[in-house]
């Protein structure tokens, strides 16, 4: 596993389910093209899962 991940909301949030908004928000995400840092655990991994389809992601 990566130390740390880039996390890059790039697709809106409009239309989409309730819990899926949540999950972007928990990430930190609130624009589009927005990004952010975590650290590689398992939490963060299933969240970037959730909402897959929705984000990209870099491992550095």
């Amino acid at each position: 596993m990566a130390e740390k991940l880039t996390i890059t909301l790039t697709r809106s949030l409009i239309g989409r389910p309730n819990d899926q908004r949540e999950t972007v928000k928990a990430l930190g995400l609130r624009k589009v093209n927005q990004t952010v840092e975590h650290q590689d655990n398992p939490a963060i991994r299933g969240m970037i899962n959730k909402v897959a389809h929705l984000v990209t992601v870099k491992e550095q």
